[in-house]
């Protein structure tokens, strides 16, 4: 939940002028942009809920999905003017039948604005507003199920600083080790400020596969079927990708976007070891030394939260050591008889706080 997956499907959000905010800083409130003068073309297969059926051909190694709704539950909270997204406010403002909208200031027989959010109280509009979309008024909309080559997994990150540190330590995009990814399933952060969650404080587990308050059964099983699926996909490609913070800089879903565009335009090529570097927090994977899209460079200081001087190695490793203490806490849960034997030796890696070399040498390296 917060981790992103609507907003992966929306185009980028420009400034007036074209260009991209990378981000500000909360400390000093410099600005830095990007310019990107072509970005990819969308084309949506899925909103939140995905079905990966065991039984549906796979000859590739890939996992296989397709979209598992009729219809997007799409959070709107971010769009507060007009002009945020022009794709979703053409949809929503000409429908081709009536939609549903929830928490939004709505007139009888009027046009339905989805920037035009109620409040909770005078001055605090609601963190959730909605609007249904059928996937049909969806353009570009995939309907045949499609094979995936790189799984993300989007966190929401509260600023960090030396002053006031924080697990917000990831940098823009950070490649993981499969064990180390089937980890960040198991604990699923809800991560901060969260607007579906607003009744919990610090942080907090989504539950196992962050689908958990919808699934039955026992935790232990569902994290076996993880493994599973983990163990039988080896051509897939796992990434971490913040939204919100990095460091001390105020992104928005500017890190999962520019991720976007640089992964899409590289494919499923390798990385290659002058890439990226074992993070100094092992449970973030590797982070990357470079990155360029369409030739424009990232700032280091997007890529290595340690480099940024707000947060330093000081504020760095104390973050690092509240997200260790949230893994060593949540993974705890999962130590029972009948998890998979593998499963026992990732969690064994992380509670004895291995290296990313040493998650890689019980599943498939991300150098393959």
């Amino acid at each position: 939940s917060g981790g992103g997956k609507s907003e992966m499907l929306e185009h980028v959000h420009r400034e007036k002028d074209g260009r991209f905010l990378l981000g500000e800083n909360i400390v000093t409130g410099k600005k830095r942009y990007v310019v990107l003068n072509q970005t990819c073309h969308l084309n949506p297969v899925t909103d939140d809920m995905a079905m990966c059926r065991p039984t549906t051909k796979n000859t590739g190694d890939y996992l296989v999905v397709k979209d598992a709704e009729q219809a997007w539950f799409v959070r709107i909270n971010h769009i507060r003017k007009y002009g945020t997204n022009p794709h979703l406010e053409s949809i929503t403002v000409h429908p081709p039948e009536p939609l549903i909208f929830l928490n939004l200031r709505a007139v009888p027989k009027a046009t339905c604005l989805i920037w035009e959010h109620t409040e909770d109280k005078p001055g605090l509009p609601c963190p959730n507003p909605r609007v249904i979309l059928p996937r049909r008024f969806v353009p570009h909309v995939v309907d045949e199920p499609v094979e995936v080559m790189i799984r993300s997994f989007g966190i929401r990150m509260p600023p960090c600083t030396k002053e006031k540190p924080s697990y917000g330590i990831a940098g823009y995009l950070h490649v993981l080790p499969a064990g180390l990814a089937w980890l960040w399933r198991l604990v699923a952060p809800r991560g901060h400020d969260n607007p579906s969650i607003t009744d919990t404080g610090g942080m907090s587990s989504e539950g196992v596969g962050s689908y958990w308050p919808f699934a039955t059964g026992r935790i232990v099983d569902h994290a076996n079927l993880l493994l599973r699926q983990i163990q039988s996909t080896p051509k897939v490609r796992y990434v971490l990708i913040p939204n919100q913070h990095v460091g001390a800089w105020r992104v928005s879903f500017m890190p999962q976007w520019i991720s976007r565009e640089y992964l899409g335009r590289r494919g499923a090529a390798r990385f290659h070891p002058q890439q990226i570097q074992p993070s100094r927090c092992p449970l973030l994977g590797y982070a990357f030394n470079t990155m360029q899209v369409e030739g424009t460079p990232i700032s280091p200081s997007f890529l290595q939260v340690e480099t940024q001087p707000e947060v330093g190695m000081e504020g760095f490793d104390a973050g690092a050591e509240i997200l260790q203490k949230f893994f060593d806490r949540e993974l705890k849960n999962f130590l029972h008889p009948d998890l998979d034997p593998l499963g026992k030796k990732i969690i064994a890696c992380c509670l004895d706080r291995g290296s990313v070399r040493d998650y890689e040498a019980l599943m498939y390296d991300v150098f393959f």
